[in-house]
């Protein structure tokens, strides 16, 4: 049973990290003909395509890909507790799918920190991947930058915003009920 339950969680969580990566490639207008960038909207496309005939974006937020993230955390809380036998009551499934789905997206923004940060010392500048992960972090970054002292070269941003990210996450913890189970 727990062996199905990782599984499921597994692929629920990791598509899900991939619709939020095409929702915010889209919102921050990074490179679609990058790479990396491809690899999301052809891993996406199949479902995005017709429920963007129904939901049309608004402005620079694509909702197809908004409510397909939505679904994914609903059902994901949907699906768990059929494996589990176990029942939770509809509104408390949507609740923690929607804080799924919030979590997630700050857990993704933590893993392009990071990976942004290793390509950083690995492949100075010259990497696709690191390009599009740039044009992804760099409006969270870019302001703490403009708050810290010149340190001669030495990036403390990334950092900051992961300390940022975890007192954040250990906040939400404690004001939000279920945060902890999501």
């Amino acid at each position: 049973m727990n062996a199905m339950i990782f599984l499921v969680s597994t692929i629920f969580k990791l598509y899900l990290m991939v619709v939020l990566l095409r929702l915010w490639l889209q919102s921050a207008r990074a490179d679609f003909y990058n790479p990396f960038s491809q690899f999301i909207v052809k891993a996406t496309q199949p479902v995005l395509a017709p429920m963007r005939r129904a939901l049309p974006s608004v402005g620079s937020l694509d909702t197809a890909s908004l409510v397909l993230a939505l679904l994914l955390g609903i059902g994901f809380w949907f699906v768990i507790p059929l494996i589990a036998e176990q029942s939770l009551e509809p509104m408390l499934q949507v609740y923690l799918g929607v804080l799924t789905v919030i979590k997630e997206a700050g857990m993704l923004l933590f893993w392009v920190l990071l990976l942004r940060a290793i390509l950083s010392w690995i492949s100075q500048g010259r990497n696709p991947i690191e390009y599009v992960m740039q044009q992804l972090t760099e409006p969270f970054l870019s302001p703490i930058r403009r708050v810290l002292p010149d340190l001669g070269g030495i990036d403390l941003s990334v950092l900051v915003m992961f300390l940022a990210l975890n007192f954040i996450n250990i906040l939400l913890s404690d004001l939000v009920p279920y945060w902890g189970m999501v």
